[in-house]
């Protein structure tokens, strides 16, 4: 009998709650013990959650966007044990019922035989169900006109806000037209391209009944023999394999088209050896069928740092074009002394990649300014004594995140995003600032920031701080920044250059004040002088535009009454 068994989540650790930003299975599908079936994020990290068991998907029970914690239901599976007992005894039976049937499956064939020559049609592929998702966009074309596919081969690969995902064929036949092209925003229903398909793939194999159909009542008796043979097979596999899906990655890779095969590994692997310039066709895999699991595209980069060579980076030349990544040195640390390893937290090794990511690949140029700020300084304080019973502590930070969105409606330029050679302008203005935290620097993002007062900026600066310290701040609340800006002036520095927070296009470093002469015209006095760091990206944003931008940052600190003008 079958037997049916529910994967829960494990132990995620001190988390209560985590979401499920992807969904690795579908009904159907034939799982194996250890295999992701979903992924999941905190407001820290995010990973992938294996099966406990293997067996045919019957139920799944969550979607992307739940909310799941330790004991959750992710899915129903049904034991492998009964698939075997199934095996066992599917032979006999579709044997004995596949006898009377033997000789009209000849016939069939004979009569089918000439058909197949030529014919065929074409049929066009669309979207299917896509979820809850009105559009997502196309982030990779898989295939070309002329190619050919087979059912259930990746055509495409799309990507919506939470996750990434392949569209398979839906059939096989020869690429005739691709109707879509990468950036196309497409939903369910919309046509992916144009395929030639035969109308009939059954083999003919056997042209002796041909010259003599007549025959078939004497010599009925000797094919009927192998026929059943044949069917029986047929049945017991359907009766023995559940329906599954071919891995899409596996099978475009047995397809004549080298200059397109795409590794064995899940998006979320794909996105994430992109984020590390890993190029996956040098990877092996250990997961069954060879699968690249996210252990090891690290294992990879692990070895080639060990090794003291290149790490091979995705989309490198072999005429030199591009770049490689020298090796981390290996040095024994123990020789020289006593030692202590500590590991690295989990928001260092999230933020490691993508600063490396975006040092390496945005072209930063840092423009610097100084502010005086001895009057607003005097008129923050004198808010703060105004308000000595409230809860709200003005900061300099608020005044700062004020007047950068004022400077973002001067140049707009700054309040945009790099896609390709297009640029995304923003008409709204969410803020992001860099909070310290015991195990790293976190960005929570302040929204709307042109429809709120200076209060209550300074009060939400100070709850998600507060949040942040504590380990609380959703993904949410962490992303859709038009422009980040990261302060040490608690801490000390003259100034520094903050790198870019992609797919944000500057960045403002701002460092200690400390008081300054300054000249007048016609004496040196005393001022307070805040140093402003602004790294921006120089693709979209040339010096002479860094400066104005730093410099209207400046005048609007140094006369804040200006940012009513």
């Amino acid at each position: 009998m079958s037997k049916t068994i529910e994967i829960k989540v494990p132990d995620i650790g001190d988390f209560d709650e985590v979401e499920v930003i992807e969904v690795l299975v579908a009904v159907g599908d034939t799982i194996t013990a250890e295999q992701s079936l979903i992924t999941v994020e905190s407001d820290k990290a995010s990973m992938e959650i294996p099966a406990s068991a293997g067996g045919v998907v019957k139920v799944v029970s969550i979607k992307v966007g739940d909310k799941v914690q330790e004991g959750s239901v992710i899915l129903e599976v049904e034991s492998d044990k009964a698939d075997a007992a199934a095996q066992d005894t599917a032979p006999a039976a579709p044997a004995q019922a596949a006898a009377p049937e033997a000789p009209a499956k000849p016939a069939a064939a004979t009569a089918a035989a000439p058909a197949p020559a030529g014919a065929s049609s074409t049929q066009g592929v669309v979207v299917p169900d896509i979820g809850d998702f009105d559009e997502v966009e196309v982030i990779e074309i898989l295939v070309a006109v002329g190619d050919t596919v087979t059912a259930e081969q990746s055509l495409i690969t799309v990507e919506s806000d939470k996750a990434s995902m392949e569209i398979p064929s839906s059939a096989g036949g020869v690429v005739k037209a691709v109707a879509v092209k990468l950036g196309d925003k497409i939903g369910q229903g919309a046509k992916i391209l144009d395929l030639e398909v035969a109308e009939s793939s059954s083999p003919a194999p056997a042209p002796t009944p041909a010259p003599a159909p007549q025959a078939a009542p004497a010599a009925a008796p000797a094919p009927a023999a192998p026929a059943p043979a044949a069917d029986p097979d047929g049945a017991k596999a359907l009766a023995s394999t559940p329906p599954s899906r071919v891995s899409p990655t596996a099978a475009f890779a047995d397809a004549d088209v080298p200059l397109r095969n795409l590794p064995h590994a899940s998006p979320s692997v794909r996105k994430f050896a992109r984020e590390l310039g890993v190029d996956l066709t040098r990877v092996m895999g250990s997961g069954p069928k060879n699968r690249i699991t996210l252990d090891d595209v690290r294992a990879h980069v692990k070895q080639a740092l060990a090794t003291g060579g290149p790490i091979p980076v995705s989309g490198v030349g072999s005429d030199g074009s591009g770049f490689s990544v020298l090796g981390w040195p290996k040095v024994d640390f123990k020789k020289f002394g006593e030692i202590e390893t500590r590991p690295l937290s989990r928001i260092k090794k999230i933020s490691g990649a993508n600063l490396h990511r975006n040092w390496v690949m945005i072209p930063h140029v840092t423009n610097n300014e100084a502010a005086d700020i001895t009057e607003l300084e005097a008129f923050r304080k004198q808010l703060n004594a105004e308000n000595k019973k409230s809860d709200i502590k003005v900061t300099m930070l608020a005044f700062l995140i004020k007047a950068v969105v004022a400077g973002l409606k001067k140049f707009p330029d700054f309040n945009a995003s790099l896609d390709g050679d297009n640029l995304i302008l923003k008409h709204y203005y969410h803020i992001g600032f860099a909070a310290d935290t015991p195990n790293g620097l976190v960005v929570p993002v302040i929204r709307d920031v042109d429809t709120k007062g200076i209060l209550d900026i300074a009060k939400e600066t100070s709850d998600l701080a507060a949040m942040a310290r504590d380990g609380k701040l959703s993904p949410s609340q962490m992303q859709g920044g038009c422009f980040s800006i990261s302060s040490l002036g608690g801490i000390g520095g003259t100034d520094f250059t903050p790198i870019i927070n992609a797919p944000e296009v500057a960045i403002l470093g701002v460092s200690r004040s400390s008081m300054q002469p300054v000249w007048d015209g016609g004496a040196f006095q005393p001022r307070l002088m805040l140093p402003l760091s602004l790294s921006y990206d120089h693709r979209v944003i040339d010096g002479a535009s860094a400066a104005r931008f730093n410099a209207y940052l400046a005048s609007l600190l140094a006369d804040f009454r200006r940012i009513v003008l």
